[in-house]
């Protein structure tokens, strides 16, 4: 039987609405082989998932690290998935915590603009929600259902709300330094979702030959956000390459509609991340 692989989910450590535990718990239960943690930014997650690492499931620590690329003005954000890195890699370690330090600086700059409109959202409240883990929009959107403001999160992140209204940029990792930080944490680095332009501007082809000469692995082409015709475009491009290809569900538990295990990867791409990786080993649960 082929094994299931979904390299892209994320827990209460940063957005998602399961703990690190239930997380795996559910991989398992839904049939998946091997899932990874990828929480936005941070590693929060690792300790409790290995410790409830259920029977048969092997565990992918990674993280999903917010970056920027600035060729063009404004900057265009992205998403680099790390997998199997060292997080106590120093610099690396460093440029999180100050990724980490800016979503909460962020956050509270938002439910201030909110505020100032009148709209009884609180700092606490969100603080609350976000559980320890790292802050992120999400847990203000979630505020702004609770407040009767919005019915879901789709809604909270429309034009009106904090998709452009309430929306303000944050510091994030330059992306040709992030990659050289992944690879230098023995970490092997795949651009996440690189063609969602319904997410908003997407980068250029020449961009990714530029980030895979530096050292990117992989592009994530099957993804929720992609268009058929996105992800055959990304396939076509990692072929050119030489990047391996990837498929993940990018779960975030009630906050999306995605589903674990809904978009996999293949043996033969996990194998060679796993081959490429010197940071921390993939996990097996006897």
């Amino acid at each position: 039987m082929i094994p299931r692989i979904d390299l892209h989910t994320h827990s209460t450590a940063s957005d998602g609405t399961l703990s690190p535990a239930e997380l795996v718990r559910a991989a398992a239960e839904v049939g998946l082989d091997v899932v990874a943690i990828t929480d936005h930014d941070t590693t929060g997650g690792w300790g409790p998932a290995l410790r409830a690492l259920p029977s048969g499931l092997r565990l992918v620590r990674g993280a999903e690290l917010s970056c920027r690329w600035y060729g063009e003005e404004p900057p265009v954000p992205l998403h680099l998935l790390a997998y199997l890195f060292d997080p106590d890699a120093p610099e690396l370690a460093a440029e999180l915590a100050g990724v980490r330090a800016a979503r909460v600086e962020r956050g509270e700059r938002i439910v201030a603009l909110l505020r100032a409109d009148g709209i009884d959202v609180d700092w606490p409240q969100i603080l609350a929600l976000a559980g320890g883990g790292t802050v992120g929009r999400p847990h203000i959107a979630q505020a702004l259902i609770r407040a009767g403001l919005v019915a879901t999160t789709t809604e909270a992140f429309g034009p009106d709300w904090l998709g452009e209204r309430y929306r303000l940029p944050k510091e994030d990792i330059e992306v040709f330094r992030a990659v050289r930080l992944i690879r230098a944490a023995g970490g092997v680095p795949v651009f996440a979702h690189p063609r969602a332009s319904r997410r908003g501007r997407i980068v250029p082809d020449e961009l990714v030959a530029g980030l895979a000469a530096a050292g990117l692995v992989g592009l994530e082409a099957d993804h929720e956000d992609h268009s058929p015709a996105e992800r055959a475009h990304v396939r076509g491009l990692a072929a050119e390459l030489g990047l391996l290809v990837t498929g993940s569900s990018d779960f975030h538990g009630t906050h999306k509609t995605v589903r674990l295990g809904a978009f996999t990867t293949s043996t033969e791409a996990y194998e060679r991340i796993v081959a490429a990786s010197s940071g921390v080993i993939e996990v097996a649960s006897g």
